[in-house]
């Protein structure tokens, strides 16, 4: 056999695995850009489907003409940035102030979990809560507030939307803890703070002169998701958020759901006015990034070393933190405690008695939402995997790692709303004669499944340690070998661990599930916020319970899974 034959099949398996990416970032792209020109047009008056086909802004004319536009623009970007900045703010307090301590590593186990927790059984359990008639209310009644009923107040659904930037941010905070944490582990903050710490810095001073700049830097992307979700979330605004007017992501669902088609043309210029603040606000957010930067640098050279901040700072931080995490277990446990409640009168602490008829009323409509949410989890889990070490194998193969702009492609998704693009998803399919249903509800969640897993996935690929592969390699196996018989096995948990995320990501999606289903496709979610609306406790809590169970499982399955398998590999059990 000549060289050149030799060469043609290493050439063709290098041509392969460098199209991998390329495929990867379509397929990513390929719906957002379907959805947004599904989008467009109907801002402009063209909709075939509705009998219009001629151009015009009438819609934005209509969408202004409104009379709650105005407060709904207004609860949708004070709800995202003050959501994004009280998140932000307290896991940088808790960094600063506790990072290294027992009291750390306590809330940091105790936080972690709390990420995989569904933005919708989170929203629920802050609502039974804080309620008038809520767990907390119930407690101190009426031994100290003197309330024999329930108080006439606007606790959660209020006009400023303060119930709804507190249900984003006990959400929020363990997301960017995690990220915040795989920074610091290459910011070498350790070495940095010693330097602070010897020049006569104060803990938190030092923190933040010398190790939060390395960090933001690396978990600015991660903010910026959390700003443009803030401001178009729908399952949480339904939930926690005002009502007259709703924030405008929610109004756009409405729209979108009215029988009149029409309405599908305000529908999407209020999509586009969303987009439109998402990228204003993430505009704002750089020049605050900016001025901020200046001022720090002022702060820094004027070499005060601020040690009145550790007496401040630390308890504020540890206090923020705990209440957040105890805001969701405590909002979980309610949940829990309503799914079994027999009769359950104001003010009593705790139910007359537990029984499980609430369970045995739901089930069938559980079961039937459960099969479908574990199915399409299963399926878009699955299809992300598979892309994902594709990618990495590629990258591995070929030398060549995704680029910056790539990455920010990957998560375009996170940072384009979804309110902004999914309508026009709903409308394509419908001008095209698609039919909705359970694999164009797959296919969006890929698409947001995805980000997730190659952010999870990809640190442990990258340090697989690559002499193994150097020896495999010399002993004459081929690089497909050493991928399913050495790499795969040896990274079992990562591997598990990341399809875990991405499993309680798709559980979590209702919006891509409500447009991209037709509203024909019932999973636990969809479901529970419907139930929303009609205020029956017991069935909200049976819902909310059995979607946290459907995320905790593939995580302990992740966990106990590598250890059994593994049980006679200890070198394996890391």
């Amino acid at each position: 056999m000549t060289d050149r034959a030799v060469r043609r099949p290493a050439k063709a398996a290098r041509s392969f695995w460098g199209a991998l990416p390329l495929l990867t970032l379509m397929i990513m792209i390929g719906p957002v850009l379907a959805g947004l020109l599904g989008t467009v047009l109907p801002a402009f008056g063209y909709l075939p489907a509705a009998g219009l086909g001629a151009f015009s802004i009438t819609p934005f004319t209509d969408l202004f003409a409104w009379n709650g536009i105005w407060a709904a623009t207004r609860l949708s970007v004070t709800t995202g940035f003050a959501a994004t900045f009280l998140s932000l703010a307290i896991v940088t307090l808790l960094l600063a102030g506790w990072s290294g301590t027992r009291a750390f590593r306590w809330l940091e186990t105790l936080l972690s979990p709390l990420l995989s927790v569904p933005h919708a059984a989170t929203a629920f359990g802050i609502a039974f809560l804080i309620a008038p008639s809520g767990w907390i209310a119930r407690m101190i009644s009426p031994w100290l507030t003197g309330w024999d009923r329930p108080p006439d107040v606007l606790i959660t659904q209020d006009p400023l939307g303060i119930a709804l930037t507190l249900g984003l941010v006990t959400k929020e905070v363990p997301f960017l803890l995690l990220m915040a944490l795989a920074a610091k582990g290459q910011s070498a903050s350790t070495q940095r703070m010693r330097v602070a710490q010897s020049l006569g810095y104060g803990r938190v001073s030092g923190w933040l002169k010398s190790v939060f700049p390395v960090i933001y830097a690396q978990i600015r992307l991660p903010v910026l998701v959390v700003l443009a979700y803030s401001m178009s979330v729908v399952d949480v605004a339904m939930i926690l958020g005002p009502t007259t007017p709703p924030p405008l992501s929610v109004q756009v669902v409405k729209w979108m759901s009215d029988p009149d088609l029409s309405k599908r043309l305000i529908a999407s210029a209020a999509a586009l006015w969303q987009l439109a603040l998402v990228i204003a606000a993430l505009g704002v957010w750089w020049i605050g990034e900016r001025i901020t930067a200046r001022l720090a640098l002022a702060w820094v050279e004027r070499g005060a070393r601020n040690l009145h901040l550790d007496k401040t700072a630390r308890p504020l931080g540890i206090t923020l933190g705990t209440l957040s995490a105890l805001s969701v277990l405590l909002g979980l446990l309610c949940l829990g405690v309503w799914s079994v409640a027999g009769f359950w009168g104001y003010p009593d602490a705790l139910p007359q008695s537990l029984t499980a008829k609430n369970w045995a009323r739901h089930w069938p409509d559980i079961s039937d939402s459960l099969i479908t949410t574990l199915l399409i989890a299963a399926l878009s889990v699955a299809v992300a995997v598979t892309l994902v070490i594709a990618c990495l194998e590629a990258e591995h193969r070929t030398g060549h790692s995704l680029s910056q702009k790539g990455l920010w492609l990957i998560y375009a998704p996170l940072l384009i709303p979804q309110i902004a693009f999914l309508p026009g998803v709903q409308t394509a399919l419908l001008m095209t004669g698609a039919t909705s249903g359970l694999w164009p509800v797959t296919l969006m969640h890929v698409v947001f499944v995805l980000p997730y897993v190659f952010l999870s996935l990809t640190d442990p690929w990258r340090n697989w340690d690559p002499r193994i592969d150097t020896i495999a390699r010399s002993l004459g196996t081929s690089p497909t070998r050493v991928l399913f018989t050495l790499r795969l096995p040896m990274l079992l948990r990562p591997i598990l661990t990341a399809s875990a995320v991405g499993f309680a990501v798709s559980v979590g999606q209702y919006l891509p599930t409500l447009l991209a289903g037709g509203g024909r496709v019932a999973t636990l979610t969809t479901e529970a916020v419907a139930l929303s609306s009609g205020g029956d406790r017991r069935a909200i809590g049976a819902f909310g319970v059995m979607q946290t169970l459907a995320v905790i499982a593939p995580f302990a399955i992740a966990t106990l899974l590598p250890y059994w398998m593994w049980r006679n590999r200890k070198g394996l059990h890391g």
